[in-house]
């Protein structure tokens, strides 16, 4: 069938044949189908859907475009993953990799980088002086085997379909589709290999997903693309109203992931990572419940193992995993509280385009990242603060950034007088 065929009956709300569906993207990933065709193609399906059949027959395609990888045939063993939807100082990943390497099960993930307000895991590995986030896929599946832990960047060959396809989304207004979007992360997660998935959907402010119903569509669409992969996939959906942890920034959040391994990190971020690793560990072969994974996680961090595995990982892949070697910026300015009371609410997307503002993240895809700069979240929704309490640190590359940063935080941040109720960082867990 002809691409303008396809278009026309999508743009009429008529469901596509699978493999009709499939040879589009295929013949678009080739070369043989023009950009044009393709942008008509992702707004019919922005306004029309795709059913469930579509979504999954979008994904596949995206996943035969390329490579894959089976790390569990290569290790003969069970290997899981996490994927977050994008947050601000969502270091979550950092910190359970390396436990979840500690309880014996084998964690192999291939991560991307930031853009916008949301920072990217990648970014932050490479703060690590000497960090290699490039491997080839050989590397990558050795070193899950030798050391149990690696996280790299997505190589060239693996789902080119996906890369192409959201670049088109990107500049055409059609990132905004629930079935574009999960087709677009269960492609990369099933192609990279793993068994078992977790997947953190953020909710709120700073993420993409601003309300609880929308990213219960958005994980339940995830979850049964995984399935009808073969996958065991659980989505945990969580707060993003601000930011997680108290660091967001590239360094920064590197120090305070490697806080949380060693078991002092912030309380929000620890309960995340702890719940993560849990899932992990039931949905590995060890054969442990939720309950117990999660024993055996804070076993992990307690007695040192952690730690010893985040370095083990650091070093294999060319880091210092010294703390001193991170980073600093050479201006660091706090700002103050202008009123006593209760922080009522600390917004993430404002910190996040702050720390962009600074440096930390970028406009555009070829920008540079300052890794030193960034924010520290002292006092969050919930905390009583003082009139002229430090609220926030601000670290910088000169004192002009420094200043309008401040300025920006302090309007992130509302002051009250009646304490806020409290709200879990693990908003529902489905699968």
């Amino acid at each position: 069938m002809r691409a303008a065929e396809l278009i026309e009956r999508k743009r009429d709300g008529l469901e596509l044949d699978g493999a009709d569906l499939a040879e589009l993207i295929l013949s678009y990933a080739r070369g043989e189908v023009p950009d044009y065709q393709l942008a008509a193609f992702c707004m019919a399906v922005y306004f029309q859907g795709l059913s469930s059949a579509e979504t999954f027959a979008l994904t596949d395609a995206m996943v035969r475009s390329g490579d894959t990888i089976d790390l569990g045939a290569a290790l003969g063993r069970r290997v899981v993953d996490k994927h977050s939807t994008g947050g601000v100082g969502d270091k979550t990943t950092l910190a359970v990799g390396p436990i979840v390497a500690a309880c014996g099960v084998p964690f192999g993930k291939m991560s991307g980088r930031g853009l916008g307000h949301t920072g990217g895991t990648l970014d932050k590995l490479e703060s690590i002086p000497g960090f290699r986030v490039e491997l080839t896929t050989d590397a990558f599946v050795d070193q899950v085997r030798e050391v149990g832990l690696a996280i790299v960047g997505q190589t060239a060959d693996l789902v080119p379909a996906d890369k192409q396809l959201y670049g088109l989304r990107d500049v055409t207004a059609t990132v905004d589709n629930v079935s574009l979007i999960a087709a677009s992360i269960m492609s990369k997660k099933i192609a990279a290999g793993a068994d078992a998935i977790v997947l953190d959907v953020k909710v709120g402010d700073g993420a993409f997903m601003k309300s609880l119903p929308d990213a219960q569509v958005l994980a339940e669409t995830m979850i049964a693309l995984g399935r009808r992969a073969d996958r065991d996939v659980v989505a945990v959906l969580t707060d993003m109203d601000q930011p997680l942890g108290q660091a967001v920034g590239n360094a920064l959040e590197v120090r305070e992931a490697l806080a949380t391994v060693r078991g002092n990190g912030p309380s929000d971020l620890t309960e995340l990572v702890l719940d993560s690793a849990a899932h992990l560990l039931a949905l590995s072969d060890l054969g442990v419940s939720r309950a117990e994974g999660r024993r055996r996680a804070e076993e992990a961090v307690a007695d040192g193992s952690a730690h010893a595995a985040y370095e083990r990982w650091v070093r294999a892949q060319g880091g210092d995993p010294d703390e001193a070697a991170l980073p600093k910026a050479p201006v660091i300015r706090e700002v103050f509280a202008p009123r006593g009371g209760y922080v009522q609410r600390l917004g993430a997307l404002p910190v996040g385009l702050a720390t962009v503002h600074l440096g930390g993240g970028r406009r555009e895809k070829d920008d540079a990242i300052d890794h030193a700069v960034g924010i520290v979240c002292l006092k969050k929704r919930g905390d009583a603060v003082h009139d002229g309490e430090p609220l926030a640190e601000i670290h910088a590359r000169d004192e002009a950034s420094a200043a309008a940063a401040a300025v920006e935080v302090l309007a992130a941040s509302d002051g009250g007088d009646d304490e806020p109720r409290a709200r879990p960082i693990v908003l529902d867990t489905i699968g």
